[in-house]
C-alpha cells in the first residue's frame, strides 16, 4: 500500500458515519512474499473504523493474511455468509474468495444459507462474477479490483480495465437483470502510483426498504 494513501484514509475515516464497513480486497501491493508491512498498514486503518467491519481477499492477498486481519477485528468472509440483524430485520452479507487470480471462489457455498426471500449482498474482489452472482439470486454485488481504470480519458472513461467485463461496469453503479452492482474505484493504485481522470473513493451506500 502507498503510505500517502494510508495517511489520507486515517484522516478521512474517523469523520464518516455508517452502520457497517465492507472492504473488497487487495490490502497489499505485491502478489507474493512477506505481508507484515501490509498488516501493519491495515491495523492503522482498522483503528479508524467503527464496528462491524467485513472483508474479502483480493488477488494481491494471500489466505495466510486472514488470521492477522481477523485478529484486528475484520470479519473475513471466505466463501461464507454472515447475517446482519437490526430491529427484527435481517440482511445476508456473503463474501467469496478471489475469483480472478486464485480462482477459489464458491458462490454456491456462500449463498447456501440465504433464504430465498432474504435480501442478500455479495462481496467479491472482482466484478467479473456478475453473471454467476445474479444467477445465485444476490440482490447487490459490491466489488473493486478495476481501480476504475486508474488512468482514464476525460469523463472517467477507462483506457483499459484489469477485468473481462462490460466497460460500464468498470466503476460506479450498474445493473444486470434484477441485481444491482457497484464497482468501487478504490483508494489505492496498482503498478504505478498514478491516477488520471479517475479519483480514488470511499463509497457510502444507503439501503432503503421499499
Amino acid at each position: 500500500m502507498n503510505e500517502g494513501v494510508i495517511r489520507r484514509l486515517t484522516e478521512l475515516l474517523p469523520d464518516l458515519e455508517y452502520d457497517a464497513c465492507v472492504m473488497t480486497g487487495d490490502y497489499r501491493g505485491a502478489t507474493f512474499g512477506a505481508f507484515d508491512v501490509a498488516l501493519e498498514g491495515m491495523l492503522r486503518l482498522r483503528s479508524c473504523l467503527r464496528e462491524p467491519v467485513y472483508g474479502v481477499l483480493g488477488n494481491h492477498d494471500t489466505i495466510r493474511m486472514v488470521p492477522g486481519l481477523e485478529g484486528m477485528g475484520i470479519r473475513m468472509l471466505v466463501n461464507e455468509c454472515e447475517p446482519i440483524s437490526r430491529s427484527g430485520d435481517r440482511i445476508y452479507l456473503a463474501g467469496i474468495d478471489d475469483a480472478h487470480y486464485y480462482r477459489v471462489d464458491n458462490i454456491e457455498k456462500a449463498a447456501d444459507e440465504i433464504p430465498r426471500d432474504g435480501f442478500s449482498i455479495l462481496l467479491s474482489h472482482t466484478p467479473e462474477v456478475y453473471r454467476h452472482a445474479a444467477h445465485a439470486g444476490f440482490d447487490l454485488l459490491l466489488s473493486g479490483h478495476t481501480h476504475g481504470g486508474q488512468i482514464c480519458l476525460p469523463g472517467a472513461v477507462p483506457i483499459t480495465l484489469s477485468s473481462v467485463l462490460p466497460r460500464h461496469m468498470g466503476s460506479g453503479p450498474w445493473k444486470y437483470h434484477d441485481m444491482v452492482g457497484y464497482t468501487s474505484a478504490g483508494a489505492g493504485s496498482s503498478i504505478v502510483a498514478v491516477r488520471l481522470n479517475c479519483l480514488p473513493e470511499i463509497t457510502l451506500h444507503h439501503l432503503q426498504s421499499c
